[in-house]
């Protein structure tokens, strides 16, 4: 694990392969056009196959944030990773629950959880290609 780039919107770290966000504010407008940039810059420049937002501090978002969110998805994506949510709220809950994110984003209740359905498909994966190739 190594910890990055502290400030008061968000916290990052690395685990292996994966970034962890951890969003301290809501997610709305200006929030987000930080975020994205940044966030941005560490996927491509680490390699990072799978992204994580914990949304412990957050009690608000809004359209931006599910932009942020799917464009970071799709970033990962195309490297064959995956994007998780944890440690989601009620209001937030129904944002996601509402606009369809849940059939993209996997949810855990904590970023340990996540970490580990992070690294766990990567070596059913692996194990799934040493036997039937």
């Amino acid at each position: 694990m190594e910890a990055l780039a502290e400030n008061r919107l968000v916290h990052y770290e690395l685990h292996q392969n994966c970034l962890v966000i951890y969003v301290t504010d809501d997610l709305d407008h200006h929030t987000v056009l930080k975020l994205r940039e940044y966030s941005d810059r560490l996927i491509e420049a680490g390699n990072m196959k799978h992204v994580i937002f914990d949304f412990t501090d957050v009690g608000f978002m809004d359209s931006s944030g599910i932009g942020l969110i799917m464009g970071r998805y799709k970033k990962v994506m195309f490297l064959g990773g995956r994007a998780a949510v944890t440690n989601v709220g009620e209001v937030v809950n129904r944002i996601f629950t509402l606009s369809g994110l849940y059939k993209i984003i996997e949810r855990y209740d904590t970023v340990e959880e996540a970490l580990e359905g992070m690294q766990k498909s990567r070596k059913e994966k692996d194990s799934y290609y040493e036997i039937n190739h």
